[in-house]
């Protein structure tokens, strides 16, 4: 009886693991819950000793709380957060609206150009979503804009900080996969500017051939009136804050977790010189740091515990033997498991994909073998970058997409729901292409990273 039991363990978790994540129960608490179920029954059945569950605590401490490279989360999330309140990313949006609103699709494309320089110097994606609804759709609306249009465009260019470096996403899976987050980061550089480049193709060429739903503004004096000297400040601010971290890594010069320290050295430099950086404002900055990395620190620390037990009753090897009795081969495992990441991002947050899924994935991925289509040193690197893109599209899919819910909110009458779920359908399409892109073509990802690292 109890080596039945013994072997049900490792199926009867995870199935727990997907019931559970349907039931609406706080992520952080459903995990721990489960964590504690099947570890007493792992105890009890003899596949764990009690000294093992003594050492989870260290586990979670020495290897999550006090690991150095989730340092650059914090920091990145800071950073991010003091150029929101500073209002330098404000002032480069509407620089933007005033350079391209004579051209067709011309705001949108500022929004896109906005949403990837703010990828690059932030990554907060809820502040980027609000920052760019609040200034962006009210204009847009105003001059004819069709409202599908411009709501699926602010939601796509926000996210973009999921996957452009430096990404708070990025810091957390090099941190699972235990792999080089420098390497990590510049792996997402192509990818990240490519689907950019995707949505300002879609724009323009849609703008294009329907000049009505993006019709230009008349220009007049007051657009220029002082418009180049503006510009000149507007973009120095954050190029600053792109080559501080940037920079920094791909010379060599800082890993991202001290380049984390150096953008927000930057980001306070900048804020001051801006004559915006008060107390008030620092510390809005900090506490909605904290209160982030609170949240994001809960769940890491209930993801660390199930996957301990997990592993413990077996797991590893049960999920790698069930992926090698499927009848899909290689090729047909990679794909159900990005359908997978694909259906979850419907329900669930990048959080909680990313920290319970990736650990469950990755011994499958190290043990495939796709020939010359990926080199087997490259194979794990790819992989995050895929699931990267896969999990752009979880902020636009409805119920759940977060960016939406963010998007509505500030919007407020101006957007309905309607126009939002109408609007980001290219978007998702697009990121899905791009997606199969770079698994057709591999060095889309490991081009950069084989150059820079070789």
């Amino acid at each position: 009886m109890i080596e039945l039991i013994s072997a049900a363990l490792p199926g009867a978790m995870f199935l727990s693991l997907i019931v559970a994540l349907f039931s609406g129960a706080p992520v952080a608490v459903m995990l721990m819950g489960i964590s504690l179920v099947f570890g007493l029954l792992a105890v009890w059945t003899g596949d764990m000793k009690m000294v093992h569950a003594t050492l989870l605590p260290n586990r979670i401490f020495s290897g999550t709380i006090e690991n150095a490279v989730l340092v650059a989360a914090p920091m990145f999330i800071l950073m991010g957060l003091i150029m929101e309140k500073t209002r330098i990313a404000e002032d480069l949006l509407v620089t933007l609206q005033r350079l391209m609103r004579v051209i067709p699709g011309g705001l949108a494309l500022a929004v896109v150009l906005m949403g990837t320089i703010l990828a690059a110097a932030t990554g907060i994606i809820g502040a980027s979503v609000v920052m760019l609804t609040t200034l962006a759709i009210p204009t847009m609306v105003e001059r004819g804009y069709d409202k599908g249009l411009a709501a699926g465009t602010v939601a796509s260019a926000g996210t973009l900080g999921i996957l452009i470096p430096p990404s708070v996403m990025l810091v957390f899976m090099g941190d699972l996969l235990s792999i080089s987050l420098g390497r990590l980061f510049v792996a997402a550089l192509i990818p990240g500017l490519l689907l950019s480049l995707a949505y300002v193709v879609y724009i323009v060429v849609r703008s294009a051939l329907q000049p009505s739903i993006a019709p230009k503004a008349p220009a007049s004096a007051e657009d220029t009136s002082g418009l180049w000297l503006e510009t000149l400040k507007s973009v120095l601010a954050p190029l600053v804050m792109i080559v501080a971290v940037l920079g920094s890594i791909l010379g060599g010069i800082a890993t991202p977790t001290e380049a984390s320290g150096v953008g927000v050295f930057a980001a306070l430099l900048l804020g001051a010189l801006r004559g915006r950086l008060n107390r008030e404002t620092l510390n809005d900055s900090m506490d909605g740091s904290i209160k982030t990395l609170g949240m994001l620190f809960f769940i890491f620390v209930g993801a660390t515990a199930f996957s301990y037990i997990f592993r413990k009753v077996g797991g590893e090897h049960f999920i790698v033997e069930t992926a090698n009795a499927l009848p899909f081969g290689e090729w047909g495992l990679l794909i159900a498991m990005m359908a997978m990441i694909f259906v979850m991002g419907f329900f669930f947050d990048w959080i909680e994909i990313t920290l319970i899924m990736l650990p469950i994935f990755a011994p499958i991925v190290q043990a495939m073998d796709l020939g010359d289509h990926v080199a087997r040193g490259d194979m794990i690197y790819w992989f995050a970058i895929l699931v990267s893109l896969n999990l752009q599209t979880s902020f636009l899919t409805p119920p759940f997409g977060f960016a939406l819910f963010y998007l509505k909110g500030a919007a407020g009458n101006l957007l309905s729901m309607r126009d939002i779920y109408t609007g980001i359908i290219p978007f998702v399409l697009l990121q899905l292409v791009i997606l199969g892109l770079a698994i057709a073509f591999p060095d889309l990802a490991m081009w950069l990273p084989n150059k820079v690292f070789e």
